[in-house]
């Protein structure tokens, strides 16, 4: 029996081993595991990459969120809007600096925040929005600039966005700031966790930077209290090759998303030009059962999100129903999607998908 794995971490890292392995000797000879040149390095080659200046690494997606808010002032009665179909981190960093999640319908369609569903919950405590490009599909520029001209701060959650674009801008160029995830299965993934913000302001840059390694402005002089949150060596050094292949890994992902598109069409979560697609997500039917049907013939997939913010226990109390998010929590499927997938497993996910769901 064929076997078509969600994602294959194992091949990827095999394809640059030498390089990933000259990185980590590096930073081992050099011992520069908190900091150091491997850090440096890696913040300013992100950063240029989405055409902004320097950005600061910190612990994890969700602690750049958290970092960026409170540089930025969001705090105690304060309200943040962010969209009903996220991971629960990007709710969690609002709460992480005392202000308060307000969650917002998304487009059924699209899946993504848009400027009549934030309408729809902003009030005169609205401090910022947090739109997330889900799934790697990018929010229309015209939309954040919107809000920006609204005078909300705007943080891009761009955990699934690395690369991605809008009208030809780079996430991160038109927000505030962009918040990004390195855990392992992104498109840009280390060896365990870790975090970066961009901004074109280069002032927010340096006080993330500064609440990041405890308030610091000096080996032992801290004025504000702080995180230890900080970008390690190792995971830096490992980022920084796997960028220098991001564009042609992001390239693939284009080109197999737009063979599943010509194959699927209409079941699949819609997108406009500029998506990195971090995910290939379906909308079906029976999904519980098509996800079993598709695992006995050798097909991973996965289910991003199947609670929505507006379902989770310590949110549901306070949000009135999000249709739009909750509704494709029941139908969404994320079938296998890898940079270095062949383009047959492709075309075998889209038989079985087609057979049984017509059966």
């Amino acid at each position: 029996m064929k076997h078509v794995p969600f994602q294959d971490l194992k091949r990827l890292h095999a394809s640059i081993k030498g390089e990933l392995d000259a990185a980590v000797a590096d930073v081992i000879d050099n011992t520069a595991f908190v900091g150091g040149s491997a850090v440096q390095t890696f913040e300013e080659s992100f950063g240029e990459a989405h055409e902004t200046g320097s950005g600061a690494g910190c612990g994890s997606g969700t602690d750049a969120l958290s970092l960026t808010l409170r540089a930025l002032g969001v705090g105690a009665g304060d309200e943040v809007i962010v969209p009903a179909m996220t991971f629960i981190a990007t709710a969690e960093a609002v709460v992480h600096v005392g202000a308060t999640p307000v969650i917002a319908d998304v487009d059924p369609h699209t899946l993504l925040l848009t400027p009549e569903t934030v309408d729809a919950v902003k009030t005169s405590a609205t401090r910022a929005v947090m739109p997330v490009h889900l799934y790697g599909h990018i929010i229309p520029a015209a939309h954040l600039e919107a809000w920006r001209n609204e005078g909300l701060i705007v943080i891009e959650d761009a955990a699934q966005a690395h690369l991605g674009t809008t009208d030809g801008m780079p996430v991160g160029t038109i927000g505030h700031a962009a918040c990004f995830s390195f855990y392992p299965g992104k498109n840009l993934g280390g060896f365990g966790d870790g975090g970066m913000v961009i901004a074109q302001n280069p002032a927010l840059i340096d006080e993330v930077r500064r609440i990041r390694d405890h308030g610091r402005t000096s080996k032992y002089v801290h004025d504000i209290v702080g995180y230890c949150s900080r970008l390690d060596g190792l995971q830096a050094a490992v980022l920084d090759v796997k960028l220098r292949h991001l564009p042609a890994w992001t390239a693939n992902r284009v080109a197999l998303a737009e063979t599943y598109r010509s194959l699927l069409g209409a079941q699949l979560v819609p997108w406009e030009d500029g998506a990195v697609h971090h995910l290939l997500v379906a909308r079906v039917q029976n999904r519980d059962d098509l996800q079993t049907k598709l695992k006995e013939v050798g097909v991973s997939s996965g289910i991003h999100y199947p609670v929505p913010l507006s379902k989770q226990p310590w949110l549901a109390d306070a949000t009135p129903p999000c249709p739009g998010a909750e509704v494709a929590a029941d139908e969404i499927l994320s079938l296998p999607m890898d940079p270095l997938m062949p383009i047959e497993d492709v075309h075998y996910v889209v038989e079985q998908v087609t057979a049984m769901a017509a059966a």
